[in-house]
């Protein structure tokens, strides 16, 4: 699996269902903007904190968000 596409995918398909701008993700997982933008650019991958703060913030189990479940 290309992890950063289905990352990328992941988190816009998240942050659409709660309606949320990319800057009010960032605040609320304490980033900043330009930092998210390249998470859903595909340009950088997250490290384990803001993991944790991601599935945190989207409700989403850490399997859930890394593509790792069996549906």
């Amino acid at each position: 699996m290309d992890y950063r596409a289905f990352f990328k995918t992941k988190l816009r398909t998240l942050r659409a269902s709660t309606g949320e701008t990319q800057a009010q993700v960032a605040c609320a997982i304490g980033v900043s903007t330009r930092y998210y933008q390249n998470l859903e650019l595909g340009e950088n991958l997250p490290g384990l904190e803001h993991f944790f703060a991601l599935a945190d913030h989207f409700g989403v189990s850490l399997n859930e968000l890394a593509g790792r479940t069996d549906q």
